[in-house]
């Protein structure tokens, strides 16, 4: 006997080994068994899916001698004559062949007999969009109201050529297309009965190369079997079918991953010994690309389209999903710009470095990326919602404890602040024991957002801070014509004034500082400056003064005290009426004892004191100042401070930004802190931030938003604007607003 193909041995001889065509089958099944039955079935879809075997079956579901079944017992005479196709009464049409209008009349004359062996005369024609117009128009009346014994079975690849009158005569079920997970799985089912040795992954590639057909899947693998000699291996199916090699894609693929230029060209140089199509190559990049994004987002929904599933998913974890949406992208545009290239090897090199020269600078090699990724932040996902809030509750519990402030002679500060350092430093707990700046509620509004964090370590400072502003520059002393006297302290302050000079961002947030120390009690008179000086008060205003403030006693100095915005060694007694007919002599010692404290150390309005620690508020007024731009200054943006301990900075990034994170922003944020005066060793983490606090950006995106409020409001506040709406029926229109406050922030 001769060789039968697989395609025709193992075709389905009932609804029930059909494969992947469940909606179609189901419907016919239903209809055979509850004799509902049409008179005109179309059956549409691509070659090779099935549309000519189920019109067989139809037929011998409908001729059966065993009755009108679902089940055909498939050895009667009738089923094994369909089989076999000679059955008298299965009248098959080519319509590619037979497209005339005489065809089509000699055809329908035979109408009217009765079929002559069996129960119903099936005509079966296939390729009927291949009919000429006036075939069509002479098979429509025959179509709508056949005899009772004749059935239409139609089959075609193009149902859109189809007069829309021949649509409406018909059941038109349209066949799906054979995915290569079902081609494998049947091939694997027939290869096992046919004793035939293969590998799975040889499957995939005719799979692939099927294209959906199931015919054609059948026909290459009797192609393979002979072409490698009575088995189905990977290596001889791939040089069969003259595809690339897939692992050629991954290497690639690999190399992109790796973000080697070098490797990359030198793995399309061992590509070219090969001849590809490198269109080819770049769609099958795209698939693949396609293949990793489904990776990364449902890792389960992943098929082994080339027995590579284990790969794709290893592989997705080390590309973002940013850079393989960019990449899948760029392949795309390089496939269609591919035939207007030199050649196609430089097309697809060009398009290889592109994906590498439009990935953005600075980021790093993506550590392993979690599968599956979601749109929740990767830290709030790792941590559960009750472990977070019972970290937090210790710190919440526990208040940040502030040293009493001392008033102390200036003379004494620089000693005190080396006593009070060493045993601060010595109880500070552990840096990553130590809760966050916005964990504290229990502390006071102002002390948590003004200035530094900490008080403790900086109270010697504090106590120069407030008494510092009237003392760096004493006023004048005044005689009684109003003439300034001289004063011994002026070649002190230059060099102090010389010292303090890292930016006006730290004088702001100096400035923040003091005003978080409580409001002394009673709140002294400011120092009267130069003019102020020379107008005569209120004799009831007034009130006189010693001239020497006494030295403080030692109980004094042991007890709290609330600071004074004046050291009392510089102030001057305030001159009454009486006392303006008497000079007023300056003080050439007393005045000139704070000289050496401003001389030693720089005010703390200019710069951080050299323990001072940074909090969030202060990072949001330093922020601006920095001068950081591009990816570096968004970075920064979006950052909160979590501790500092003056040595060690540790800021919180939100995790939106982290793909853009890298050592060399990390770098550029710490040398401009560095150059504000804050020196300190940076470490940037990526975390979810907490709710209610305001990053850089945020603040940046209030503060502009209450400018741009401000400026309507004073516009539709002008008279001349509320007359032009009265009178003329103007509209401002708000979004053309500009304001023109500075920008600094």
């Amino acid at each position: 006997m001769s060789y039968q193909v697989l395609a025709r041995k193992w075709r389905p001889r009932n609804f029930h080994e059909l494969i992947g065509q469940e909606h179609v089958s189901r419907a016919l099944v239903n209809a055979l068994d509850q004799g509902r039955l049409h008179h005109a079935y179309l059956f549409t879809g691509t070659r090779g899916v099935g549309k000519t075997t189920l019109a067989r079956i139809l037929a011998k579901c409908l001729n059966c001698e065993e009755g009108v079944s679902s089940r055909p017992c498939g050895v009667c005479g009738t089923c094994r004559e369909i089989d076999e196709g000679r059955f008298v009464d299965l009248i098959e049409v080519d319509a590619a062949s037979r497209t005339k209008v005489e065809d089509t009349r000699e055809l329908l004359d035979n109408v009217q007999y009765a079929p002559t062996q069996g129960r119903y005369k099936v005509y079966l024609i296939d390729e009927v969009h291949m009919l000429s117009t006036h075939s069509f128009n002479a098979l429509l009346k025959t179509l709508e109201e056949p005899p009772p014994h004749v059935k239409f079975l139609l089959a075609t690849t193009d149902p859109q050529k189809l007069p829309v009158t021949i649509l409406s005569r018909c059941l038109q079920f349209t066949l799906k297309n054979m995915p290569p997970v079902r081609v494998v799985e049947h091939l694997t089912d027939i290869l096992g009965r046919e004793e035939v040795s293969f590998e799975e992954d040889a499957l995939w590639l005719l799979g692939k190369a099927a294209d959906g057909s199931m015919r054609d899947a059948m026909s290459l693998t009797d192609q393979a079997i002979a072409f490698g000699h009575g088995q189905v291996r990977r290596e001889d199916v791939a040089a069969m079918l003259g595809t690339l090699d897939h692992r050629h894609v991954l290497a690639l693929l690999e190399c992109l991953a790796e973000l080697n230029a070098a490797s990359l060209l030198a793995e399309v140089a061992t590509l070219a010994e090969q001849g590809p199509d490198y269109g080819g190559v770049l769609d099958d990049m795209a698939s693949v690309f396609h293949r990793l994004a489904i990776a990364q987002m449902v890792p389960s929904a992943l098929d082994n389209g080339h027995g590579d599933r284990d790969a794709l998913l290893a592989l997705a974890s080390r590309f973002t999903g940013e850079d393989v949406q960019l990449y899948y992208q760029i392949a795309l545009q390089g496939r269609a710009d591919m035939a207007n290239a030199p050649d196609a090897r430089t097309a697809l090199e060009m398009t290889l470095l592109r994906m590498l020269a439009f990935r953005p600078q600075g980021v790093p090699r993506p550590a392993q990326t979690p599968l599956p990724m979601t749109g929740q932040p990767e830290g709030a996902a790792q941590v559960p919602a009750p472990q977070a809030s019972a970290q937090q509750a210790p710190a919440q519990q526990a208040p940040v404890q502030e040293a009493p402030v001392q008033q102390a002679p200036a003379a004494s500060v620089a000693p005190a602040a080396a006593q009070s350092a060493a045993p601060v430093t010595e109880a500070r707990p552990p840096m990553a024991d130590e809760p966050p700046p916005w964990a504290t509620e229990d502390v006071p509004h102002d002390a948590r957002d003004a200035g530094f964090r900490d008080l403790t370590q900086d109270e010697p400072q504090t106590s120069a801070a407030t008494g510092s502003a009237p003392a760096a520059e004493p006023a004048p002393a005044m005689s009684a014509t109003g003439a300034q006297a001289p004063q011994p302290s002026e070649p002190v302050a230059a060099p102090a004034q010389a010292a303090a000079a890292p930016s006006s961002a730290m004088s702001r947030l100096s400035a923040a500082f003091g005003s978080a120390q409580p409001e002394p009690e009673p709140e002294p008179k400011p120092e009267p400056g130069p003019a102020e000086a020379s107008a005569p008060e209120p004799a009831e205003a007034s009130a006189p003064e010693p001239a020497e403030t006494a030295a403080p006693t030692s109980a004094e100095l042991s007890a709290p005290a609330q600071p004074e915005p004046a050291a009392p060694v510089v102030s001057e007694p305030a001159m009454s009426e009486p006392a303006m007919s008497e000079p007023v002599m300056p003080k050439p010692v007393e005045a000139a004892a704070p000289a050496p404290v401003q001389a030693s150390a720089p005010a703390p309005s200019d710069a951080p004191s050299g323990d001072g620690r940074l909090n969030h508020a202060a990072w949001l007024e330093l922020f601006p100042a920095l001068g950081l731009g591009g990816i570096t200054r968004n970075i920064g943006a979006h950052c909160l401070v979590e501790h500092d301990d003056g040595t060690h900075l540790k800021l919180r990034l939100d995790p939106a930004q982290s793909a853009m994170m890298a050592d060399v922003h990390r770098e550029r944020i710490h040398k401009a802190l560095a150059g504000q005066g804050v020196v300190r060793e940076l470490e940037i983490n990526v975390g979810p931030l907490p709710e209610g606090l305001e990053t850089p950006h945020s603040r940046r995106i209030r503060l502009l938003g209450e400018r741009q409020l401000r400026a309507v409001e004073a516009l539709r506040a002008d008279p001349h604007i509320q007359s032009l709406e009265q009178q003329l029926g103007a509209r401002l229109i708000e979004e053309s607003v500009n304001s023109f406050e500075p920008d600094n922030f």
